[in-house]
């Protein structure tokens, strides 16, 4: 059976997007490339086309990153994948599998867990997820006499919410409480006490919370010896969703792949949901300008 077999389904743009730099050595030729694919375009047959079509032409599946936004996502793309790989080269071939892949926060929770003697992280700590945050946050804000305020101080799941989005977007406290939380904005002095006190809370108790998975992920790649460590394992970075992504998962990929080469994204700036976690269509919209020469941009009708 022709290699390109498995190719026959996809209409020319998909295919476009599939074969993009894609040499048949293996080699990371491929320079930055942007999907846009609306609502039934085929974007999650292209892009699991996209990985076997890299694995058949040598690429190696251990140095592939595919960053998706749920674990339900990733595993149906590695199904998808193999299937192409089986098709393509036998049943054998398909057993090589993608060494890194899932969500945002688990992937970063994987390298930090490799990289935390580098930053002063012990390799063994615990993620809290946003209960166990918001009862941490709610026990600082206690012992601070918070709770104890004539005029009603925000809520635990609040405050968490202004971290939150202080954190993912990467504005200051002022903007935030401007612009998604005026009623809070009274509060802006206490809220800042608040924060620093649980970031100290969460130090001393060796816990990261979601947002630290991101927020260190994002700071490791500023320095540039830890940045060279974490993105020497990856030849080619996919990631799905783009336009769910926000400021610091923006940071994080230019951080991977500074030049380009080997990254792909896919995303529909008309999809956008996640605004409410400070996902900014503008990371979709921006993203070929980031590159010189620009990424290249193809759209799945």
């Amino acid at each position: 059976m022709p290699v390109v077999s498995y190719l026959q389904s996809l209409n020319p743009a998909q295919r476009g997007a599939v074969e993009h730099g894609v040499a048949g050595t293996g080699a990371n030729v491929a320079g930055p490339l942007l999907v846009i694919a609306g609502a039934g375009s085929g974007k999650t047959n292209t892009l699991a086309h996209r990985v076997a079509h890299l694995i058949v032409n040598g690429a190696d599946p251990g140095r592939i990153l595919l960053l998706t936004f749920s674990r339900r996502a990733a595993a149906e793309m590695e199904r998808r994948a193999e299937r192409i790989i089986t098709l393509a080269l036998g049943p054998a071939a398909a057993r090589a599998r993608i060494g890194w892949s899932g969500t945002f926060h688990a992937v970063g929770a994987r390298l930090l867990r490799s990289h935390a003697p580098s930053i002063g992280l012990d390799p063994s700590f615990t993620i809290h997820d946003r209960e166990d945050s918001a009862d941490l946050l709610n026990l600082v804000r206690h012992e601070r006499g918070l709770s104890d305020k004539d005029r009603r101080f925000p809520l635990k799941a609040t405050c968490l919410a202004i971290y939150s989005r202080a954190v993912n977007a990467g504005e200051p406290l002022e903007a935030v409480l401007l612009k998604q939380f005026p009623w809070c904005a009274e509060w802006k002095d206490e809220l800042r006490d608040l924060f620093e006190a649980y970031v100290a809370a969460k130090q001393r108790q060796q816990v990261l919370d979601y947002d630290d998975l991101l927020l260190y992920w994002a700071e490791l790649m500023k320095v540039a010896e830890l940045a060279a460590a974490v993105r020497a394992p990856f030849d080619h970075v996919l990631v799905d969703e783009y336009q769910d992504t926000n400021a610091l998962q923006a940071a994080i990929l230019l951080g991977l792949k500074p030049d380009g080469h080997g990254l792909t994204v896919v995303g529909d700036d008309a999809q956008a949901i996640y605004g409410f976690r400070a996902a900014t269509v503008r990371n979709i919209l921006d993203f070929p300008a980031h590159f010189n020469p620009p990424a290249r941009v193809l759209t799945l009708e």
